[in-house]
């Protein structure tokens, strides 16, 4: 058993708070695949801490320099309620919003550290509809009451019991989940924040507990060797899609959407600041089978945006929302590997405009028609005259559009369905093609990959005297002597602000050097993100980013 000192540093400030961050994301990444393959509860998605990591990186990579820790945690929390992801992430991001809510002073003892613990408990569970005992909250729960008992003697001490009663919390989650003991595991949730705050402790003290990481061992090799993984745990096995967005709303419309979230499924979380009273972001989670009616709840509270719906399990028990008319929507993918997936549309033609004679290549290869803005006419009206009974054409600059525009317009005379969507950048309209489903009704598929193009964030890495520039479409560029310094500085600033893929499109007189570092940087600081590749371009920028 690892010896824990008794002192240590007993002020956490803005310093310690940001090394505490960047060894807590080391360590949930390093035991990243072990905790998520406990992950059965609420759902058996293994991806707990895949999440968790995604959530802290948004919420502390890539933040504004030189903050004090009240600031620092105010913007961490604001970060992490946009970008966090599944339940975890934005159970995490709620506990950060509690901290932050506590936290007014720069430096915080170990009374402040254990009210806290307390506020971000009570934030988290006042975001669950219904909360679960055996659970990350039960966890964090005890944490906080140690915490607060242990606090008289010190911010090392405080920390510690926090620590130790979490990862005895967590030994307890079997006994009180049956989906837990029936898959002989502990919870992952649970798992994740014990090993969080045994980095703390590391961070205080030097020395690391290792009650949660003994945890993860044995219960990773029973997992492995004598048990089989539950599907879900009772109360879930109707509910076959995870639906997520943010809302922009007030409060009391929030607690309306969520009871009427909790009539339509359960998992119901939704996260944001508990002192709004006029128009804020709400990070809303649910598991559902009508996709649409969740969907639809929030647009009817407010503004709708980001929004991802994920299928659990092809095997799933789906029950009366393969009947209802949303049920069309089901198909709709929301992560995807990094590649476009290909397209397979016999009563639909999905053309995309773009002068990159290479993209037009890949995209080819992946079944969708190209052309160019001289050459639009004439597709879409072979693409009609092959039987489709419909037709949706991207373009990707202003001028591909007004050709594709006068296209569609003169396909409609003839009474044909048709549809242009305008993609501002390359990498947009692959986002597009990737998220068409040509099984969906034709305007539900011109609005989802609309919505798609409007959600992914792009950046572009320029020439300019005497060095490069990296700007966030929408925000000032930064300069860099280096080409290489300035993609990653890009790629940051994207990942930061939450993304689970880049794609990356080289442009004019690129390095492919370049290209491949970026490559290694971003699978090295954010392994959860994935990045592809498309053919190079012959225009500028020097590099364009899109990251979804």
């Amino acid at each position: 058993m690892v010896e824990i000192p008794e002192t240590g540093r007993q002020a956490l400030d803005a310093e310690l708070m940001r090394e505490w961050a960047a060894r807590g994301i080391d360590t949930l990444t390093r035991h990243r695949r072990g905790v998520d393959e406990l992950n059965v509860y609420p759902v058996a998605d293994s991806d707990t801490a895949t999440n968790m990591v995604a959530t802290l990186q948004a919420a502390f990579q890539g933040g504004t320099p030189g903050l004090g820790l009240e600031a620092l945690l105010d913007e961490a929390a604001g970060r992490a309620l946009l970008s966090a992801r599944g339940n975890s992430g934005v159970i995490l991001a709620q506990m950060l919003r509690g901290l932050a809510d506590a936290w007014n002073a720069d430096t915080v003892d170990a009374k402040g550290f254990a009210a806290g613990l307390r506020s971000a408990t009570d934030a988290a569970t006042g975001a669950v509809a219904v909360p679960q005992a055996g659970t990350i909250l039960t966890v964090a729960e005890s944490a906080a009451s140690a915490a607060a008992k242990a606090a008289p003697f010190g911010l090392v001490s405080a920390s510690r019991a926090a620590a130790e009663a979490a990862a005895e919390a967590v030994a307890a989650t079997p006994g009180q989940l049956p989906a837990l003991a029936r898959a002989g595991v502990v919870d992952a949730g649970g798992l994740a924040l014990a090993l969080l705050l045994e980095a703390l402790v590391e961070t205080l003290t030097g020395s690391r507990p290792t009650g949660a990481l003994d945890l993860l061992e044995r219960h990773r090799v029973r997992a492995v060797e004598e048990t089989e993984q539950v599907p879900r745990e009772t109360g879930s096995e109707v509910y076959g899609y995870e639906v997520q967005y943010l809302l922009e709303a007030n409060a009391g419309a929030a607690s309306e959407l969520r009871h009427r979230l909790t009539d339509l499924g359960d998992s119901v979380v939704i996260i944001g600041s508990r002192a709004a009273r006029d128009v804020t972001t709400f990070n809303v989670h649910v598991h559902v089978n009508d996709i649409g009616a969740a969907i639809e709840a929030g647009i009817e509270r407010g503004r709708v945006h980001r929004i991802s719906v994920t299928r659990f399990d092809d095997t799933a028990t789906v029950h009366a929302a393969e009947s209802h008319a949303d049920a069309r929507m089901h198909a709709a993918p929301a992560r995807r590997p990094a590649h476009v997936t290909g397209i397979e549309a016999p009563t639909r033609a999905l053309i995309v405009v773009t002068e990159a004679a290479g993209l037009r290549e890949f995209l080819a290869g992946e079944g969708c028609r190209t052309a160019t803005a001289a050459t639009v006419g004439a597709e879409l009206a072979a693409a009609l005259a092959d039987g489709a009974d419909g037709a949706v054409v991207i373009s990707d600059t202003e001028a591909a559009a007004d050709a594709a525009d006068r296209a569609v317009a003169a396909a409609r005379g003839d009474g044909r369905r048709t549809a242009a969507i305008m993609a501002p950048t390359p990498v947009q309209a692959v986002a597009a093609v990737a998220i068409h489903d040509p099984e969906r009704p034709f305007d539900d598929d011109v609005a989802a990959m609309a919505e798609t193009i409007e959600a992914c964030r792009t950046g572009e890495v320029r020439r300019a005297p005497g060095g490069f520039t990296a700007a966030v479409r929408g925000q000032d560029p930064a300069s860099f002597a280096d080409a290489a310094e300035a993609a990653r500085d890009l790629a940051d600033r994207l990942c930061a602000e939450g993304a689970e893929l880049l794609t990356v499109l080289p442009g004019a007189g690129s390095d492919p050097e370049t290209v491949t570092a970026l490559s290694h940087h971003v699978r090295e600081a954010w392994p959860t993100v994935e990045i592809q590749e498309l053919p190079a371009a012959d225009t500028e920028p020097l590099l364009l980013i899109g990251a979804e």
